[in-house]
């Protein structure tokens, strides 16, 4: 069930068990606001919740129950520092910091590059380490975006927005050639439906590989940059090898 944390300076959402103690609750409030389980104090109808206890000793708490969090410390209440967050957006050819708040969701996150640069929120795609944070509405915390994380932007092609099909997560490994990178092997979680264009402009954009000119090859077939990963017959745990150069083709 869903319930919702009240920090008077403002609220969000957390799902939790019926078998959670509070202090797993209370751990799952330092994983998002970083306020250190022991200055938590949490209360429902000005009733403290006791640590030792489980959800299921308390069945006032239901879906939606509002939980008040008070944080304490040697110097009294000091909420603030701990909610806002410094983090980078990396575009295809710049970078941007921003200040966010710990509750923040991927949703929100995009509204506010949306305001920032005019990147229509439709054919955003967010990426934080190698992983497309797909679900708007989880926390970025819960994608483990933390202090001075690097959020990586990515856009999606016109025709991937018109029809996107019922889409699988591939996890692959990037393979680089001997002469690029030292011979780097990459793991990276992608949808199947991208193409090879958009695999390379994110790869790209999440500074894997610099500016330069690729040939993607999958078993050992040349991967064209229309095409989606799909197209090209990838499947989970697949290696794609990463080649620095260009494409000739000869006429007769």
């Amino acid at each position: 069930m869903r319930v919702i944390i009240v920090t008077g300076i403002n609220e969000f959402s957390i799902e939790i068990g019926c078998r959670e103690s509070v202090r797993e609750i209370k751990q799952k409030v330092e994983n998002i606001l970083d306020i250190p389980v022991a200055s938590q104090t949490l209360a429902v109808f000005g009733w403290e919740l006791i640590d030792g206890l489980d959800m299921d000793d308390y069945p006032v708490i239901t879906e939606g129950t509002r939980i008040d969090l008070k944080v304490e410390s040697a110097e009294g209440p000091a909420l603030e520092p701990y909610n806002k967050i410094q983090i980078t957006i990396k575009f295809s050819s710049r970078r941007l910091n921003v200040e966010v708040e710990r509750t923040e969701t991927v949703r929100s996150l995009k509204e506010k590059i949306h305001i920032i640069d005019g990147t229509p929120i439709k054919r955003m795609a967010l990426y934080f380490s190698g992983v497309e944070m797909e679900e708007e509405f989880r926390h970025l915390s819960e994608y483990g975006v933390s202090q001075f994380s690097e959020v990586a932007v990515a856009l999606k092609s016109m025709s991937r927005l018109r029809a996107e099909p019922h889409t699988r997560r591939l996890s692959l490994v990037v393979q680089t050639s001997t002469s690029l990178l030292n011979a780097a092997s990459i793991p990276l979680e992608i949808n199947d439906v991208i193409t090879v264009g958009e695999a390379r402009q994110l790869l790209l954009t999440m500074g894997i590989l610099p500016v330069d000119d690729y040939i993607f090859i999958h078993k050992q077939r040349i991967m064209h940059d229309n095409s989606t990963l799909r197209w090209h017959g990838v499947e989970n745990g697949d290696h794609i090898y990463v080649f620095k150069g260009t494409v000739s083709r000869s006429s007769h």
